[in-house]
């Protein structure tokens, strides 16, 4: 006797949702064609700015480095008044990229922790006013710091210098002969002041935006609350420190009156932080551009192309370091 076959009924299928078939296709919408089509040419425009910048500056550089007779890279004088000129930009590149780095080795480290004090440590009451300082700093005009730079830092400078003779002198780059202390250490700590609105507004933002939920679990392992910091804050923030701190090193390379105002320029290269001299581009641009020739203003057109380009580079390199490090990013968090 044959066993009954059991026939299993399969269920139907379940309705698809609809699909719009107009949303698929993209944007219909006049108002999201309108930003499409605004969004994507202020793109295209930006590109043709930069493309349209680089072109003048390469095309008024190579007029002035045909007829130079030292080499641009090496020559460490700037006179493009001889019959041939002779000029470089030796003195010029060392003094940008040396006042820079010192700018951000002071600023970097006092932004970071004065973003964590408001973020982790401050009392509310407290995080108002100083952030309102901060942001007060931030909008003083250059000029304004070059003038206090000059009639106070400056003068208040010699303390400093002959600490570091007696105690790093042996160093070398810390040697003082006693000289007016215009130099590089001076327009670096200038330059500090200058940049640490920038790191520190941008630092505090991104370490506002670590999730609640991270710290909490940190706590909950029981982590103190620089454990927290060091194993959820920073991580998760360090993409925008080096961000802001990119920024910062962007008006520190390109910052012109408050270097001119303070900074005793010559054309040579001092071992020593503390001794007078050097230069930097936007120094020598903004100093000789008034009193310049038609061919004197292709050379510091010239040595403007260096700082777009060495520009450039850093903005690349950073880039570069963010994309390493996007897991720490907030977007992946």
């Amino acid at each position: 006797m044959g066993t009954p076959t059991q026939t299993i009924e399969t269920p139907p299928p379940a309705p698809q949702p609809a699909v719009d078939k107009r949303a698929a296709r993209g944007a219909t919408r006049p108002g999201d064609r309108i930003f499409l089509a605004l969004s994507r040419g202020s793109g295209i425009l930006l590109l043709v700015i930069m493309a349209a910048i680089a072109v003048f500056l390469t095309y008024r550089a190579s007029l002035a480095i045909s007829k130079d007779q030292g080499n641009f890279l090496t020559t460490f004088q700037w006179d493009t008044n001889l019959v041939p000129p002779d000029f470089g930009i030796a003195v010029l590149a060392f003094g940008t990229v040396v006042s820079s780095i010192v700018a951000m080795v002071i600023a970097v480290p006092v932004a970071v922790a004065i973003a964590l004090f408001l973020t982790h440590y401050a009392p509310r009451r407290m995080r108002g006013p100083i952030a309102y300082v901060i942001d007060l700093l931030a909008a003083v005009p250059s000029i304004v710091y070059g003038l206090w730079g000059a009639l106070v830092l400056v003068p208040h400078m010699n303390g400093l210098f002959g600490w570091l003779n007696d105690y790093l002198g042996w160093t070398g780059i810390f040697s003082w002969q006693g000289g007016a202390p215009r130099s590089m250490l001076t327009v670096g700590i200038l330059l500090a002041i200058m940049i640490l609105p920038i790191i520190t507004n941008v630092s505090r933002e991104v370490f506002r935006q670590v999730p609640q939920m991270h710290e909490e679990a940190a706590l909950a392992l029981g982590a103190t609350r620089w454990e927290v910091i060091r194993m959820a804050v920073i991580p998760f923030g360090r993409s925008g420190v080096i961000s802001a701190s990119m920024l910062g090193l962007g008006r520190a390379l390109g910052e012109t009156m408050a270097v001119a105002t303070v900074l005793s320029p010559t054309f040579d290269i001092q071992a020593s932080l503390l001794d007078p001299g050097g230069g930097t581009f936007a120094q020598n641009i903004a100093s000789k551009f008034g009193e310049a020739t038609e061919f004197g203003r292709d050379a510091l057109i010239a040595s403007g192309l260096v700082l777009f380009v060495i520009t450039l580079l850093v903005n690349g390199a950073a880039r570069a370091i963010i994309a390493r490090r996007k897991e720490y990013s907030g977007a992946n968090a």
